[in-house]
């Protein structure tokens, strides 16, 4: 990580960060690389765990995963933003899907980045979140323009999208990318078993066939 100043706020101190992320090590990693730049004041893997912590410590800015159980990244800001409505959100996800980003923005999230993004641009993002800006990861601008230009108040809806999990969405991305079951599972941290449950699943409730069939559907929807 190159030399970099402080993430602070307008007072001068340093911005105080909450983790909600489902995966033990890539929160971990989060830490490492944002501990010398932000006061990480805690981190939660679940729903439950994320709206109760956070109601204590009252972060300045909260790093929101998307996809988890009960409810995923959504239903931990819709709880937050009840109580603690000064609480900023920036997502930061995997998923670079169009509904993923629009959703949480709906929701209240100021921001949304991918996993991909440098430890640079990260600390630079949750400043300007901070800050009250809007950030997001270049491609991610579009899908909100368009979506909040052409119908800004309706909301994004597929009742076919509708039946799958987040988890099962996950799954379905990546096979539409190519993935093999054994690439998905590492990406995903989940074993080869729990991917070829997913696919299953997902092939039940769409009533298709194969990876070809749900690939052109992903496709069609802008989900790849």
């Amino acid at each position: 990580m190159s030399e970099r100043s402080e993430a602070a706020d307008m007072s001068g101190q340093r911005l105080r960060v909450f983790l909600v992320d489902d995966h033990g090590m890539f929160r971990a990693g989060v830490r490492a690389e944002l501990g010398a730049h932000v006061d990480v004041v805690g981190e939660a893997a679940t729903v439950a765990q994320a709206v109760s912590m956070i109601g204590s410590v009252v972060p300045d800015v909260v790093l929101l995963d998307v996809h988890m159980p009960d409810g995923g990244g959504r239903a931990v800001l819709d709880a937050v933003r009840k109580t603690q409505p000064q609480v900023r959100f920036l997502a930061l996800s995997v998923s670079d899907a169009a509904e993923d980003v629009i959703g949480l923005i709906r929701a209240g999230a100021r921001g949304y980045v991918t996993k991909t993004i440098s430890p640079d641009d990260l600390v630079d993002a949750i400043r300007r979140v901070a800050d009250g800006d809007a950030v997001f990861s270049p491609r991610l601008a579009g899908f909100v323009l368009d979506a909040f230009a052409a119908r800004p108040d309706a909301p994004v809806a597929d009742p076919e999208l509708d039946q799958l999990t987040n988890r099962e969405r996950e799954v379905l991305r990546l096979l539409a990318r190519g993935y093999a079951y054994k690439e998905i599972a590492k990406e995903l941290f989940i074993s080869i078993k729990t991917v070829e449950t997913h696919v299953s699943n997902v092939l039940r409730k769409l009533q298709m066939s194969n990876r070809y069939e749900l690939s052109r559907w992903a496709a069609d929807r802008r989900l790849v």
